[in-house]
């Protein structure tokens, strides 16, 4: 990182915590991004237009790319299963992007946090009969969504879209000849972050708790797990690449490298910002 990027970054972060105190000066703190609500509605795209990407990591693992956040696919004799369902416009071009590359059905689900961009497809995949699965503050927080920044309450998610397995502790799901590990994360990016990381694939889905085109929104916690995820390899992976993939929410395919990388500004920046605020 140059100087010049770095003291923007620097006046970018503590100009970000100064409007942070005003407003939970103000009374209006909460939840927050944390919660699930957006900080403004962002417009809405045309999904007639948008195409579905399909890029092939394994023999069994694909990214699919559209609007919204990227998706994990792991295809086999077991069926087919998902991360994240973008949105609900866009299910019959993942469904048929799916059918592109798997004859099985789509039997399970998981979604990475709460956001539109990643949840707005689940009534359309619970209607199709798909387990869905998520932390339980997801679920409540599609239940009972938190204020948008206008102050008005979006309506509960309707029946079919609610995840019908939850858990807050490491789950491993066996499928395909494949381990799949739902790794909780302390309050991060939302209140109901998951990773989901494919052990034989060596490969990690980080939602966006991680993303690797724009700062991330870092709380407490966030910085020892992407310091575990870029230690998480050393030596190599299981796959017999050199170093293994994340996936990011958002953004290019990044390697332990960039992982390690990010973990450093983020000690930095916060060290910084941390001297600037007992300034004053």
């Amino acid at each position: 990182m140059t100087k010049a990027i770095f003291r923007f970054a620097v006046t970018v972060l503590a100009a970000a915590a100064l409007m942070t105190v005003s407003t939970g000066a103000q009374g209006q703190g909460g939840a927050g991004r944390a919660g699930g609500a957006p900080a403004a509605a962002p417009a809405q795209p045309d999904f007639s237009q948008v195409q579905i990407k399909t890029t092939k990591l394994t023999n069994n693992f694909y990214t699919l790319e559209g609007q919204g956040g990227t998706i994990g696919a792991l295809v086999g004799p077991d069926g087919v299963f998902l991360v994240d369902s973008q949105f609900a416009p866009l299910t019959d071009k993942i469904v048929a992007a799916v059918k592109q590359i798997s004859d099985g059905r789509i039997r399970f689900l998981v979604n990475t946090h709460v956001h539109g961009d990643h949840t707005g497809g689940n009534e359309n995949f619970g209607k199709l009969g798909v387990v869905i699965l998520s932390r339980p503050q997801l679920r409540a927080r599609l239940v009972k969504p938190s204020p948008a920044a206008n102050g008005t309450t979006p309506p509960s998610a309707p029946a079919a879209a609610l995840p019908m397995v939850t858990y807050d502790a490491p789950v491993t799901v066996t499928m395909n000849g494949e381990e799949i590990r739902l790794i909780p994360v302390p309050a991060a990016h939302t209140d109901g972050d998951t990773m989901v990381r494919f052990q034989t694939a060596d490969v990690i889905m980080t939602g966006d708790f991680y993303r690797s085109i724009q700062y991330s929104e870092h709380r407490q916690g966030q910085r020892r797990i992407v310091e575990r995820d870029a230690r998480r390899t050393e030596g190599g992976g299981r796959s017999g690449r050199a170093q293994h993939e994340d996936h990011p929410g958002h953004g290019p395919i990044v390697d332990k490298t960039a992982v390690s990388a990010h973990r450093d500004m983020i000690i930095a920046l916060r060290d910084k910002v941390a001297g600037l605020v007992r300034r004053g």
